[in-house]
């Protein structure tokens, strides 16, 4: 599991459309289908986001995109650790939230049930792990081993109560999110664009969502960077529609040679060192996302078992290198 820290990774967005020349050219080439075409940038979750959508009516589209940056901040409010004010950190600051949000109850139950699903291998409590080894690392060490069994003592996703009425939490409990919250805020921005009747998207969450064509009429392309050369491709998802989610021990990284990084076994409280990253496509951003990191702590065999389990997931394994 991952601590704070922004999951942009991996993944280099709409590949076709860097190779098309970028935005101007993706408006012509939508122009000549009879589309209105636009883009939206800003910045959410501690990293840039953007929207890329086409539709046949300017007005529904500027809409949509509005109502989909809307969207993404109501989740960012709910349920991001990035919103000091939001209510994720109010929890982890009053161990109990009363009438939780939407978003974030629907987020925990998630993550609950992906923790019994994995035994533990997935966990939104580990979230105490992730200041214990910034503060480490910034002195070129290594938790010490008795604050880290003192840490363990901390976690755990029973230590979490979900009701309709509230969350309550374990004395020094504390949840993360961020594990999920990108996947499934690209759920909810591809919901926002449909109900506006928009059909051709691209959106990037810091996860990714794709539906219909790129504005020439081919399918949508996304390239995986290689997590040991920066800037590189290593593959080209292609056609992608749906949802893909990357979990990387390069993002992070507390070593030079990534065997510490920010995602986590709840176990052990060290980093998983089977693979260097797991990206998985799925009908859901949000399962797309909590599978990448299960699947880090679980490895290529328990992992990949975990995954051919949910019907139209795929998962891509890049081993340590």
């Amino acid at each position: 599991m991952s601590g704070r820290v922004t999951r942009r990774r991996a993944v280099l967005g709409a590949f076709g459309l860097a190779v098309l020349g970028g935005a101007t050219r993706f408006r012509t080439m939508a122009a000549a289908r009879g589309l209105a075409s636009d883009t939206r940038a800003g910045l959410a979750f501690g990293t840039t986001v953007s929207l890329t959508a086409a539709g046949p009516d300017r007005g529904e589209l500027e809409a949509a995109l509005s109502d989909g940056l809307s969207a993404m901040h109501a989740v960012e409010r709910e349920a991001s650790l990035f919103r000091s004010d939001g209510a994720l950190p109010r929890l982890n600051r009053e161990g109990r939230l009363d009438g939780p949000p939407p978003h974030l109850a629907a987020l925990l139950a998630f993550a609950l049930d992906l923790a019994a699903e994995t035994g533990g291998a997935f966990d939104p409590t580990v979230q105490p792990l992730w200041p214990l080894w910034s503060r480490a690392a910034k002195v070129g060490e290594r938790p010490d081993p008795g604050a880290l069994t003192a840490c363990l003592a901390r976690i755990g996703w029973r230590r979490v109560r979900l009701t309709p009425e509230a969350i309550i939490l374990d004395k020094g409990t504390e949840v993360t999110l961020n594990a999920l919250v990108q996947g499934y805020a690209a759920d909810v921005v591809m919901a926002a664009l449909r109900a506006r009747g928009i059909a051709d998207a691209f959106i990037d969450t810091g996860e990714f969502g794709a539906a219909g064509t790129h504005p020439d009429g081919s399918p949508w392309r996304l390239g995986i960077a290689d997590p040991r050369r920066k800037g590189e491709i290593a593959e080209v998802i292609a056609p992608f529609t749906g949802f893909a989610a990357t979990s990387g021990d390069y993002n992070m990284a507390f070593s030079p040679d990534f065997s510490d990084h920010h995602i986590y076994n709840p176990a052990t409280g060290y980093s998983p060192t089977g693979v260097s990253s797991v990206t998985v496509t799925a009908p859901s951003g949000l399962v797309a996302d909590g599978l990448s990191t299960a699947c880090m702590v679980l490895g290529r065999e328990r992992g990949g078992a975990l995954v051919a389990g949910r019907q139209g997931c795929a998962v891509r394994f890049t081993e340590k290198a």
